[in-house]
C-alpha cells in the first residue's frame, strides 16, 4: 500500500513538471517578435523544452506501466489475502467441530483441552491495519491448535480397524510391611491362623508390582443410533510361576471385558464386569488387585453378565437409574484343573442369576449425591438335586458434605454369597458326608458393610478412612459346622479399618501411605489380628 502511494505521487509530480514546461514554452513563442528565424535566441529556448517533453512522455509511459504492474500485484495480494481468510474461515470451523466431537474419555491423564476461542477471520476484515504478517501468525496459531487437537484424538495405537483405540494402565509398585499372618502378603483381606508348620515368622517385609493394570478401550461405530464401545481390563495377580523368584513374577490375569451399546438415554451392556448392584467401592492404591475391604463388607466379583441400563432426567440437577440384567451364579468354586474347565455349583443349576438397583441422584454442593438399593438371586446345585437359593439385597450411598469432604456406604444383606465376597467367602454348611446323596446343603446366612470418609482439600491431595465389616451368622456356623473354608477354620467376623493419604503432584504420577489393620475372629478360636503399612507408588498412563 505504501508503494503504490510513492508512485502515485511520482506520477503527479512528473506531469505537473510537464504541465509547468508545456506552459512556459508557450508564453516564449507568444512573446518572440515576428520575422525571427529559426536561428535566433528564441528558436533555440522553444526547442529544449520539446526534448524535455519527449523525455518526459517516455518516463511518463514508463511509470504508467509500473503503475499497472503495482495495481496487478495489489489485486493478486488482495486475492491471496481473500483466499487465506477464507481457508482460516474454514478451519475455524473444522476446529471447532473437531473440540466439540472429542469426547471425554479420549483426553489423557496428563492431556487437557484447549479453551482458547476459536479465531475469527471477521475480526481481520472489521481491523484494516491486519496484514499479511497478521494473518501468517493467525495461521501459526490454528496449526498450534489443530496439532494438539489431532494429537488428542489421534489413534496412538494401531489397531485392526479404522475405529479409534485407547491404551492406558497404571504401573503400580507397592512397598508393605506386615506384622501377623495373612491370606495373602502383598494384598491382604484377613488375619490368618498361624501355619500348622510353625516356621513362618509373622514379620514380613516386600514389594510387589502385581497389581499394575492395563486398560484397552475402542470407540467404534454408530448402530442403530446407539454409540458403541469395547473395554479390556487386566492384571498380573492371576498367580505365580514355579520357578526362581516366582513370587515377583505374577502372571496376567483377566479381570473385566465389556461391550456397550449407547443411546441416549438407555444402555446395555455385554461382558464380564463387576456388581452394579454394589457399585462402590473405597479408595486405596494398596489393594487394587481386588477392592479395598473386600471380604470386609465389601461386596465383590468379575462375572459375565448382560444388562439394561435406563436413566430418566427430570432436571439438571435430579436424574433416576434403572438397571436390571442376568448374570452368571458365583459359588466361589476352585477350578479343578488348571486346564480343563468343568461347571461350578452354581452353572449346574441351569439358569443364570438375576439382579437389579434403583438409584436417584441429586446434585449438591456441585458434586453428586446418589442413593441406591439393589437386589440380587441366584440358585446353586450342589448335585443329588440338592439347590441352594443365593440371594442379595445392597443399600448404597454417596453423600457429599461440603466442597472437600465426602461420606460413601454400602451395605449387605445375603445368603449363600461367599461367592460374591460375602460372608468371608464362606458359601455353604452341611452335615455329615457331601458325597452322601442324603445330606442337606445349607446356605449360610451373612450381613456386613463398609463405610469411608473423603477429605479432599485441594484437587491434588485426598484423605480416606474407612471401616468394612463382615459377619456370617455365628450360630449357623456352631450349627452345622462340616465345611471349613480356610485352613480348617471356620470365622465368624473380619472388621478392618484403614486410613490412607494420596498426593498426585502430577494428574499422571500418585503416591499414596496406607495402614491397615485387620481383625478376624475364628468361630470359638479368639481373634487373629495382622497389621500393615503399605508405600504405594504410581505412574498413570
Amino acid at each position: 500500500m505504501q508503494r503504490s502511494g510513492l508512485w502515485d505521487a511520482s506520477v503527479c509530480v512528473g506531469i505537473l513538471c510537464l504541465f509547468s514546461l508545456t506552459v512556459v514554452g508557450a508564453r516564449a513563442q507568444q512573446a518572440a517578435p515576428h520575422g525571427s528565424s529559426p536561428g535566433t535566441e528564441q528558436g533555440l529556448t522553444i526547442a529544449v523544452p520539446r526534448e524535455l517533453l519527449e523525455r518526459l512522455q517516455t518516463q511518463v509511459q514508463g511509470l504508467a506501466a509500473e503503475l499497472k504492474q503495482v495495481r496487478a500485484d495489489q489485486a493478486g495480494e488482495r486475492s491471496e489475502i481473500a483466499e487465506l481468510r477464507r481457508q482460516l474461515t474454514e478451519s475455524n470451523t473444522k476446529l471447532a467441530s473437531l473440540t466439540n466431537s472429542v469426547a471425554p474419555d479420549a483426553v489423557g491423564p496428563n492431556e487437557s483441552r484447549s479453551t482458547s476461542p476459536p479465531i475469527s477471520a471477521e475480526g481481520s476484515r472489521a481491523n484494516p491495519q491486519y496484514g499479511s504478517d497478521v494473518v501468517a501468525g493467525l495461521q501459526e496459531d490454528l496449526q498450534l491448535a489443530n496439532s494438539k487437537i489431532n494429537e488428542q484424538s489421534q489413534t496412538k495405537v494401531e489397531s485392526g480397524s479404522k475405529y479409534r483405540l485407547r491404551f492406558s494402565g497404571i504401573v503400580l509398585l507397592n512397598l508393605f510391611s506386615s506384622r501377623g499372618f495373612v491370606d495373602n502378603l502383598d494384598f491382604p483381606q484377613f488375619a490368618a491362623p498361624a501355619p500348622s508348620l510353625g516356621i513362618d515368622t509373622p514379620n514380613a517385609f516386600g514389594g510387589t508390582l502385581r497389581q499394575s493394570q492395563i486398560r484397552v478401550q475402542s470407540f467404534g461405530p454408530d448402530i442403530a443410533g446407539a454409540h458403541t464401545s469395547a473395554d479390556l481390563k487386566l492384571d498380573f495377580a492371576g498367580g505365580f510361576p514355579q520357578s526362581p523368584n516366582g513370587s515377583l513374577l505374577g502372571i496376567a490375569r483377566l479381570r473385566t471385558g465389556t461391550i456397550r451399546f449407547d443411546w441416549t438415554n438407555t444402555s446395555v451392556v455385554a461382558g464380564q464386569d463387576s456388581l452394579f448392584f454394589a457399585p462402590l467401592a473405597p479408595t486405596s492404591l494398596a489393594s487394587l488387585a481386588v477392592p479395598a475391604l473386600s471380604y470386609s463388607g465389601n461386596l465383590w466379583g468379575w462375572t459375565p453378565q448382560v444388562r439394561i441400563e435406563q436413566r430418566f432426567v427430570f432436571s439438571e440437577s435430579s436424574k433416576l437409574l434403572l438397571q436390571g440384567g442376568i448374570l452368571e451364579s458365583l459359588s466361589g468354586d476352585v477350578p479343578q484343573a488348571q486346564y480343563t474347565r468343568t461347571s461350578t455349583w452354581g452353572e449346574q443349576s441351569n439358569q443364570p442369576a438375576y439382579a437389579a438397583r434403583v438409584a436417584w441422584t441429586k446434585r449438591i454442593y456441585a458434586q453428586e449425591m446418589t442413593i441406591g438399593a439393589g437386589g440380587y438371586y441366584g440358585r446353586q446345585s450342589w448335585g443329588f438335586g440338592r439347590n441352594v437359593n443365593s440371594w442379595i439385597s445392597t443399600t448404597d450411598l454417596l453423600l457429599p458434605l461440603g466442597r472437600a469432604l465426602e461420606f460413601s456406604a454400602e451395605f449387605y444383606r445375603g445368603k449363600a454369597v461367599g461367592g460374591l465376597g460375602g460372608a468371608i467367602g464362606q458359601t455353604t454348611l452341611w452335615q455329615g458326608s457331601f458325597v452322601d446323596p442324603t445330606t442337606e446343603i445349607y446356605g449360610l446366612d451373612s450381613l456386613g458393610g463398609w463405610l469411608q470418609l473423603k477429605f479432599k482439600p485441594v484437587p491434588k491431595f485426598q484423605v480416606n478412612a474407612a471401616l468394612g465389616e463382615d459377619a456370617p451368622f455365628a450360630s449357623e456356623l456352631r450349627r452345622f459346622g462340616g465345611n471349613p473354608t480356610y485352613e480348617n477354620f471356620f470365622f465368624s467376623r473380619n472388621l478392618t479399618p484403614f486410613v490412607n493419604f494420596i498426593y498426585q503432584p502430577r494428574s499422571d504420577v500418585a503416591l499414596s501411605i496406607e495402614y491397615r489393620r485387620l481383625d478376624t475372629s475364628i468361630l470359638d478360636g479368639g481373634n487373629k489380628v495382622a497389621n500393615q503399612v503399605n508405600f504405594s507408588v504410581g505412574y498413570l498412563f
